[in-house]
């Protein structure tokens, strides 16, 4: 178990790495939406999955601890207000610029000479 959701938390990483560096903003804002569930699964992780334990402190002998799952709700909403901000950035920068390449600029293709 884990294995597999540490490799998870891997995959998502270097999705999330692979799209921030594209040249167009949409990739990066899927990029850095990737980076923060990792984010969020790491910090899950961090307080060790159980299973069948209580939630609730005096109620059991062995709980669940709840600062980790404070943690990543509390990511959440900030990782979807990041999102809805870079987005109407990229949005914005669509409006002013004309294009939506992350330095403004149209990459010209270079063209081959004949011999």
């Amino acid at each position: 178990m884990e294995l597999l959701y540490s490799s998870s938390v891997g995959l998502l990483v270097a999705c999330g790495v692979f799209l921030i560096l594209r040249g167009r903003t949409f990739p990066v804002v899927l990029g850095l939406t990737m980076l923060s569930y990792a984010v969020n699964l790491f910090l899950f992780a961090a307080g060790r999955l159980s299973l069948n334990k209580a939630v609730v402190l005096g109620t059991s002998e062995s709980y669940a601890d709840p600062l980790p799952q404070a943690l990543v709700l509390t990511a959440i909403v900030i990782g979807f207000a990041m999102t809805a901000f870079v987005v109407i950035l990229a949005i914005r920068g669509r409006a002013d610029l004309g294009n939506d390449h992350v330095n403004g600029v149209v990459p010209t293709p270079k063209l081959k000479k004949k011999r």
